[in-house]
């Protein structure tokens, strides 16, 4: 995918209503991750995350919080062992997003891009 096709998808997911089990789904789907590989870490079949949230090796780390938690999770997602060993950790990202009624919030750690 490119940039522009990213924004659009990002742009179309935040236009969606906030839903906590989908939201790192569907952050992915955005990112350009092929169905199958979505349907893996559904599985937990690749799924690699020890704070429940979704951890796509050498890639990202990803755990919903509540927006109060949100430096809490990021702290967690940081510590984490299975961040650590599986190459998510060298870029660290928070960003929180509110639904209507104002909760949710996503952490995230990304690895960079070469």
């Amino acid at each position: 995918m490119n940039a522009v096709e990213i924004e659009e998808a990002i742009s179309a997911l935040a236009e969606q209503p906030f839903d906590p089990e989908e939201f790192p789904f569907a952050f992915l789907q955005a990112f350009g991750n092929k169905e199958t590989t979505i349907k893996r870490l559904r599985k937990g079949e690749s799924n690699k995350s020890d704070l429940g949230g979704v951890l796509q090796t050498n890639n990202i780390h990803i755990a919903v919080a509540a927006p109060s938690e949100v430096t809490k999770t990021l702290a967690a997602l940081k510590a984490s062992p299975a961040t650590a060993s599986s190459a998510a950790a060298s870029r660290p990202r928070a960003s929180s997003r509110s639904t209507t009624n104002g909760c949710g919030a996503s952490t995230a750690s990304r690895s960079p891009t070469t």
